[in-house]
């Protein structure tokens, strides 16, 4: 991706080119593969989040982005209408290993929020799993607080799913 010496030229666009949603579901299926072993529930879960966002989204209150880097797709986040009124849903944040370090996860999260801000929402929940401690690191520096946890076996595996919750409104404290 970068060449050896030089800085990488990063861009975070909207997901709004051809590719772009079926590179977001290819990318989680084979990271999440060789990085937890996570089998093909994982990548179909990622499908349909990506099928009702690419067929019925409202681009007033629902949007996804793309990293680049280099001008290759290098990561990606999606905000879609939560369950309630005010509430939206921060979905499949993903950043290739070889793109880590860059900055991307906080970069497509901060995209979200402005977003999400933007659109007049006032709380952004997400779903994660404990193993998945960098993108957790980045959700709580934005403040988002663990708000459950439960055992569940998932994608062939005993796994620990997290909800999170960010008041978009709340005063932010430096930790």
């Amino acid at each position: 991706m970068a060449r050896q010496g030089r800085h990488p030229h990063v861009v975070v666009r909207r997901a709004d080119r051809p590719g772009d949603l079926g590179w977001a579901v290819m990318a989680h299926g084979e990271v999440y593969d060789r990085q937890f072993g996570w089998d093909a529930g994982f990548e179909a879960l990622v499908a349909k989040i990506v099928g009702e966002y690419g067929a019925q989204h409202d681009p007033a209150t629902e949007a996804a982005w793309i990293a680049e880097v280099d001008g290759e797709r290098a990561g990606c986040v999606f905000l879609v209408a939560g369950d309630a009124p005010g509430v939206a849903k921060l979905r499949i944040l993903l950043v290739t290993p070889a793109a880590r370090g860059l900055g991307l996860g906080t970069r497509l999260v901060e995209e979200c929020l402005a977003f999400a801000r933007e659109a007049g929402y006032r709380r952004v929940t997400l779903w994660t799993n404990d193993v998945l401690v960098s993108a957790r690191r980045i959700y709580e520096s934005f403040g988002f607080t663990l708000t459950d946890e439960e055992n569940h076996h998932s994608f062939g595996h005993d796994l620990v799913g997290q909800n999170w919750d960010l008041d978009l409104y709340a005063p932010r404290t430096e930790g």
